[in-house]
């Protein structure tokens, strides 16, 4: 029998005045008259508004919602102004069989909040059911959980925005640079000490030079939004650094505000704008912190949990998992859907965001059969005015059944292709058989993106990113070492693809140390030279390490901060990164925007690709299948069609060769028509090419063992 239980919190007279206002929009929504606050609840009995002083600490007013519209609860309150603290209690049936876990005796954040108070500390009281008890959550908690919540708080969202320009940076233009926005400025020196590791701290302009001057477009945030900390972090002297723990999605997280004003963040997207960059944010729609069925109630568990989670449908007092954090956000909910996209219009339009990276996105587009790429929210991002234009890119996995999807997102969506990252790293670790699939993954993966019209920029190349070891790492550890996360080692991945050249960890040995910088270098040079987007994480640039540990989210500390202070190696790779850049940006064949497929044009008399093999022929079908094969040579003719015009191209032919045998292997240079040689622009076994050095046609050119080069074409005359 459905049970709804009274609240046994204390009675507080209501002063003020309220109306029934609107049912939309969705929020708390200053006018500059008073007020309109609209919840939506579809299983609601009735919602109650708490006001508190502004210190957050006193409720002072509980007023019931007077009208209940299409499933939104609303109402008017003339008397509240931008500032004003509150959370809602709402009233329904507490009964966990059928998926509900109303409970008035718990404050509720507003999954509108623009702005959250106050931080979450841990108590038996947020927890909807009786912590302990038999049958732990059927039973029924009365403690009130307010005074251990944070609280939302209405904003006036003015901006003056003034002269910003949008960088509206092209996709094949595009370089991604993934940064944890604490983490890349607590260790920074001209960054001020009071406003590191906040959203002010990225503003600096030593910091941001930095940035621009590698020739990065576009800073890819890890999750700004309101997040929590989980408990079992907390009593171990931790944080959930990454911030993958989202109770708030209109709200920057708290602590990144250095004075506590919202607007700091758009100051810092102006900042970012002005100089040319673009921000992407790392979004979490697939789940919340509230958890499995034993988590506490501090949200939409409480405001109507049938709707908005996904639950098994044979039991639904338990919640499907498909994130492996617990829950799962269920968007297949027309008002779950809104309240997302509304979500990423609201950092598109009123805080200034260029794009989202989507985490776990499959989740994000799945009903209960499973992924579907015609699911509202594709859809809907997809015809929406303001979504269909921003940079919109999907981490294309979860835990669920079928989750696997790299190339399976539908045209207008770009992917992290985590085949490139797993094919590069396991090339030049000198693993057998990778050279046919390295073919592919050089040519923005056509094997998994060519299709639909989409372009070779679907495909997001990287080689590390946040989740797992460094580039400096994965040429230093074959294992994982992640005791400092007091798991005894267990977390993380044990697949890393590593190689630690002969000594696990650092090492003063010159040849091992020289050895390492050149596969970084190769490592760097596969990204940065291959057709897609690649996304290069902070800090690799110069070599920055986690010292084996492949996963920091806990460690909110010098273990995950980047060091800024470099040694020579570090001054050394820095300067090799922006070179790579300064020639991907410089030479518009290696970032196509038409897939490279090896395919004769007898019109045009060219092939746009032709793969070598060291003799200086083209590879034949002998030589892709053996599995001892690690040199290969990929000639991009600079004559074929740039666009789908029956038209020559006029870029500049490259010949890009890479070694990763472990002795020399003499390649000789091909003969091109319309060209008179050959100059070198790389040489990942030289760090002092400040010359570019030529050579004929028919040269025989020594390629040191584990070693990746770049020829141009001389032009005739």
């Amino acid at each position: 029998m459905s049970t709804e239980h009274p609240s046994h919190t204390t009675h507080i007279k209501q002063r003020s005045r309220i109306s029934e206002g609107y049912p939309f929009p969705l929020g708390a929504t200053w006018d500059g008259l008073g007020v309109n606050f609209a919840l939506f609840s579809a299983h609601a009995s009735k919602v109650e508004l708490c006001l508190f002083d502004s210190t957050g600490e006193t409720e002072v007013e509980r007023i019931e919602l007077p009208e209940y519209t299409d499933e939104i609860w609303h109402g008017y309150l003339p008397d509240a102004h931008p500032g004003q603290i509150y959370g809602y209690r709402v009233h329904g049936p507490y009964e966990p069989d059928a998926g509900h876990r109303f409970n008035p005796n718990k404050l509720l954040i507003d999954p509108y909040a623009k702005q959250l108070v106050g931080q979450l500390r841990w108590s038996p009281a947020l927890y909807g059911y009786t912590v302990g008890s038999a049958d732990a959550d059927l039973s029924f908690d009365t403690r009130d959980s307010a005074a251990f919540v944070p609280k939302s708080k209405v904003i006036d969202p003015a901006f003056t925005w003034g002269r910003q320009q949008l960088p509206r940076i092209p996709w094949d233009s595009t370089i991604i640079y993934e940064a944890h926005l604490r983490g890349t400025s607590m260790r920074h020196p001209a960054v001020p000490e009071h406003v590191r590791g906040t959203f002010a701290g990225l503003m600096n302009n030593e910091l941001l030079q930095h940035i621009r001057s590698l020739g990065i477009t576009s800073i890819e945030l890890l999750p700004v939004h309101g997040f929590l900390d989980d408990q079992h972090l907390l009593e171990k002297g931790m944080k959930n650094y990454w911030g993958y723990n989202s109770i708030a999605f209109f709200a920057p997280h708290g602590p990144y505000l250095a004075n506590g004003d919202i607007n700091e963040f758009k100051e810092m997207v102006a900042h970012l704008h002005d100089a040319g960059l673009e921000l992407i944010l790392d979004v979490v729609y697939n789940h919340t912190a509230e958890g499995n069925e034993l988590g506490p109630t501090l949200c939409m568990r409480g405001i109507d949990n049938v709707s908005y989670y996904r639950l098994v449908p044979d039991d639904k007092r338990l919640y499907i998992n498909d994130s492996g954090t617990g829950n799962t956000l269920d968007l297949s909910h027309p008002c779950v859907l809104q309240m997302v996209t509304d979500s990423l219009r609201y950092w598109a339009e009123e805080m200034g965001v260029d794009g989202f990276r989507f985490d776990l996105a499959t989740i994000l587009a799945r009903h209960t059969h499973g992924y579907d790429e015609r699911h509202g929210f594709l859809v809907a991002c997809r015809q929406d005015p303001v979504l269909s234009k921003l940079k919109l890119i999907s981490e294309p996995w979860d835990c669920g059944p079928g989750g696997y999807q790299v190339g399976g997102f539908p045209p207008g969506w770009k992917e992290w292709n985590d085949r490139f990252r797993d094919n590069v790293r396991a090339f030049w670790r000198g693993d057998e058989g990778q050279l046919a699939e390295l073919a592919s993954r050089l040519t923005a993966s056509g094997d998994l993106f060519n299709q639909r019209g989409r372009r070779p920029y679907a495909s997001v190349n990287f080689i590390t990113a946040h989740d797992g070891f460094t580039l400096r790492d994965v040429v230093s550890y074959n294992q994982k070492h992640n005791e400092a996360n007091g798991e005894d080692n267990r977390d993380g991945s044990d697949n890393n693809l590593s190689w630690n050249h002969g000594h696990e960890g650092e090492t003063e040995d010159p040849e091992i140390r020289s050895l390492r910088l050149r596969q970084m270098r190769n490592l760097l040079g596969t990204l940065l030279l291959s057709q897609g987007t690649p996304m290069l994480l902070a800090g690799d640039e110069f070599g920055r390490t986690q010292h084996g540990n492949n996963n920091v989210y806990c460690q909110d500390n010098d273990l995950s901060w980047i060091d800024w202070h470099l040694d020579e190696e570090g001054h050394e790779l820095l300067a090799f990164t922006r070179r790579l850049i300064s020639l991907r940006k410089a030479f518009p064949i290696l970032r196509r925007g038409r897939f490279l497929v090896g395919v004769y044009n007898e019109e045009l008399g060219v092939k746009d690709v032709t793969w070598l093999s060291p003799c200086g022929r083209e590879m034949t079908e002998e030589q892709w299948h053996d599995g001892h094969a690690r040199c290969l040579g990929m000639l991009m003719d600079g004559r074929a069609q740039p666009t789908g015009i029956r038209r020559s191209g006029a870029d500049a032919t490259l010949l890009l060769i890479v070694n990763a045998h472990h002795d020399v292997v003499n390649f000789q240079l091909p003969e091109v028509a319309q060209g008179a040689g050959w100059t070198c622009l790389v040489d990942t076994n030289r760090t002092d090419l400040r010359e570019p050095e030529s050579f004929d046609f028919g040269s025989s050119f020594t390629v040191t063992g584990r070693s990746l080069l770049l020829f141009e074409l001389q032009r005739e005359g």
